[in-house]
């Protein structure tokens, strides 16, 4: 049976489950809620597709602004 999560469980879980480091009850629930939440959908497809990015750019080291940049938004999720 699939547990209904909130969207604050699932974004709580993301990185995790992106990671493939969750149990499978759990992957389950978060699949399911993604289904039907587009804006955790999006949220989801968008993390993938920064962390696909990020891995193509090789080695190269970001500008200062840009460190300073991703610092704030990570402190505000």
């Amino acid at each position: 049976m699939v547990k209904q999560l909130s969207c604050e469980d699932v974004l709580s879980q993301l990185y995790d489950y992106l990671d493939s480091e969750i149990d499978g009850p759990t992957e389950e629930d978060i699949n399911h809620h993604l289904h039907h939440c587009r804006e955790c959908f999006s949220r989801a497809e968008f993390e993938k597709m920064l962390r696909k990015k990020v891995s193509e750019t090789g080695e190269s080291q970001a500008p200062e602004d840009v460190k300073a940049r991703l610092a704030s938004l990570i402190k505000r999720f």
